[in-house]
């Protein structure tokens, strides 16, 4: 059975749920990916695996996603790196490593530039920065981004659901604010990289440009030859424990 989730309120008002494991520091924190929740394969191994090595744990939905209200297609990348920090803010007081999936991965890293000393170390798991504007817009024909315009709602399909992403101009917007692969990343903290060469989402080549612009010289990337955008096999799990282990 399925435990209840606890809920936080953003100083906007938002409802956030959340599941906290108590342990001992730094705390970490899962950013999932766009239209995931905390239910996910990569959230609940993490939590186990906190669990095992006794630290503390948050995973928790962005407003319009899994248990937290909104409507998902209202949610920005703004709104939802501002439902990280506020989890961060009011669950946590010491350090926290940040964990980012896909676009987790763009989430975690502004919250971790937000936080700055605070984080003790960042993963991203096919970290998918900028990619409102570079695999969204920039890629879109000229109907796909009148529709947006127009009626502020295009339906793309998903290879994950039956049910299509809601991509709203106002996401496409909102992204502009918030690109940093455009510049240095003042991100000093070790760094861990994990991407899938067969990744058909978000290109490998995404966390060698992380690791290009963050100021940190302690970046480890690590390419899966067979893995997919997921990273979610056994083996990639087993990595990521790894990660964890080194760095907590």
């Amino acid at each position: 059975m399925t435990k209840k989730p606890k809920y936080i309120k953003t100083p906007e008002g938002r409802r956030i749920a959340y599941h906290k494991t108590e342990g001992r520091q730094p705390t970490v924190i899962f950013c999932g990916g766009y239209m995931s929740d905390m239910e996910g394969t990569k959230a609940i191994f993490l939590e186990k695996t906190c669990a095992e090595l006794g630290l503390s744990y948050i995973r928790f939905d962005y407003s319009g996603h899994g248990k937290s209200p909104g409507k998902f297609e209202e949610g920005t990348i703004g709104n939802w790196k501002d439902d990280a920090l506020a989890v961060v803010e009011q669950l946590t007081e010491n350090d926290v490593v940040v964990v980012g999936s896909s676009m987790g991965g763009w989430i975690g890293l502004l919250l971790t530039i937000a936080l700055g000393k605070r984080v003790k170390a960042f993963i991203g798991i096919a970290a998918a920065p900028d990619f409102t504007r570079e695999l969204m817009w920039d890629k879109y024909s000229p109907s796909i981004k009148q529709i947006l315009k127009t009626d502020g709602i295009y339906l793309e399909p998903s290879d994950y659901s039956d049910e299509p992403y809601k991509v709203s101009y106002g996401l496409i917007q909102d992204g502009e604010n918030h690109i940093i692969l455009n510049k240095p990343i003042k991100i000093d903290c070790p760094i861990r990289l994990f991407h899938g060469l067969k990744d058909n989402d978000v290109p490998s080549e995404y966390s060698m440009r992380i690791s290009e612009k963050v100021t940190s010289d302690d970046v480890i990337i690590s390419f899966n030859k067979a893995g997919d955008h997921r990273l979610s096999s056994p083996e990639d799990l087993e990595r990521l424990k790894g990660a964890l282990v080194e760095l907590c």
